[in-house]
């Protein structure tokens, strides 16, 4: 038995802020959360004060494409280890490997990949030492997309709701698709998302041109969340507001947001929390193979994109932004070869700090957005996203301005 117990100014559970708190850890999970007051430091513990920084749980993403100079669809050890390091130097200690439409082949050959590198993870054989972030589950975003709001995923791989595609696809990634992404609008897409719940799937709505009528029998249908809202659906319009609309109406579905100051400006985030508070908003980064790296070229799956800096296109806080020489203040964005926005380098620590500057809300609010929240969704709650007894021992310390000191999964990591 191995016992660590570590001290904060501040543990943010997230539902509560803790003042002097103290987690106490028992072999990578767990044990004990409180204040100092009410918890003391075992005996036989190893202890870590982190002084004025912040304790709360790591970031859970369900959405990322890449990261390190890598893409998921590679679906080697390498290529996951390289998103997951990324990942956890940023504070995200368990994600969602997100594919993108390929041709049938390919993407069966990549979710066969995935969920073998998956599973040799969960047997603990992963190739290194080095502590790295978990993956949960494959995030399945296409092939059943609308081609009017398909964003950069290619036109010419988007495939009609089937049943049959869908068995071969579940059956090649061997029982690790937690979620699909679905255009409900589609001919057979109503069968497809039922199929999908019954195999323990969860369906999300977008790139889709969906009325408000049709999302909402989505919905009424089992659908849990939007992916990435306001991107890659039919824009909100006073006389038909498509999906956007079921998403500010209806407390039944989640909502995802990419919080980069470029895929959606900050009066649109300020309404979207207004709309669903924080308990129903999901911060994503859709996070591509450039995380992490800088300008230049990348793929996302076979698809080649560019990564350059930008001028200052929205409200962006200063935390996000690139300062030249002269002054001149920029953002790196992804975009394809047709100039669409592909992605985003966004990191999830990154997107609490840009939600506390758009919108104002409390950091700890922000942080339950990257983890309490996602968790839930997945139906987690038990073990990830959160301080409580019998967790994962997933953690994060925090500068008192939201920035990652230190990250821990499952029980390995450092706080220096």
């Amino acid at each position: 038995m191995s016992l660590l117990a570590i001290a904060a100014k501040r543990l943010f559970t997230p539902l509560e802020v803790i003042q002097e708190g103290l987690v106490v850890i028992e072999d990578q999970v767990i044990r004990d959360v409180g204040s100092r007051q009410e918890l003391a430091v075992p005996k036989d513990a190893r202890f870590v004060d982190l002084g004025d920084r912040i304790l709360s749980p790591g970031f859970v993403e369900i959405h990322i494409h890449g990261g390190g100079g890598h893409d998921v669809m590679e679906a080697t050890p390498e290529a996951l280890e390289a998103v997951a390091r990324v990942a956890l130097r940023h504070g995200t200690t368990s994600f969602l490997p997100t594919t993108l439409t390929a041709p049938v082949p390919a993407l069966l050959k990549s979710l066969e990949g995935i969920g073998s590198v998956m599973r040799f993870w969960q047997n603990g054989k992963s190739s290194g030492a080095e502590p790295l972030a978990e993956p949960l589950g494959i995030h399945l975003e296409g092939p059943f997309l609308s081609t009017e709001r398909r964003g950069v995923h290619p036109c010419e791989y988007l495939q009609k709701p089937s049943l049959t595609l869908f068995h071969r696809l579940i059956e090649a990634a061997a029982g690790t698709v937690r979620v699909l992404t679905l255009a409900p609008e589609l001919e057979g897409a109503m069968e497809l998302q039922a199929q999908a719940i019954r195999s323990g799937v969860r369906v999300a709505l977008g790139h889709s041109d969906a009325t408000f009528v049709q999302a909402q029998r989505a919905v009424d249908g089992g659908a849990t969340h939007a992916v990435h809202t306001f991107n890659a659906m039919r824009p909100f319009a006073h006389r038909e507001t498509g999906i956007v609309g079921t998403v500010l109406t209806d407390d039944r579905i989640q909502a995802e947001v990419i919080a980069d100051g470029v895929h959606v400006s900050a009066p649109a985030l300020r309404l979207l929390l207004r709309a669903k508070g924080v308990s129903r908003v999901i911060l994503v980064t859709d996070g591509v193979s450039a995380t992490g790296m800088g300008p230049g070229r990348y793929h996302l799956g076979e698809m080649e994109i560019y990564v350059d800096q930008e001028a200052q296109i929205m409200d962006i806080p200063p935390a996000s932004l690139r300062v030249d020489k002269l002054g001149n203040r920029s953002i790196l964005v992804c975009r394809n070869s047709e100039g669409k926005l592909a992605g985003s380098v966004l990191t999830l620590d990154q997107a609490i700090r840009n939600i506390v500057a758009f919108t104002g809300v409390p950091l700890c609010e922000a942080v339950r957005m990257a983890s309490w929240n996602p968790a839930m969704l997945l139906g987690l709650e038990s073990c990830k996203g959160s301080l409580r007894p019998g967790a994962d021992a997933d953690l994060v310390a925090l500068e008192p301005d939201g920035t990652v000191a230190g990250a821990m999964a499952q029980g390995v990591g450092n706080f220096l």
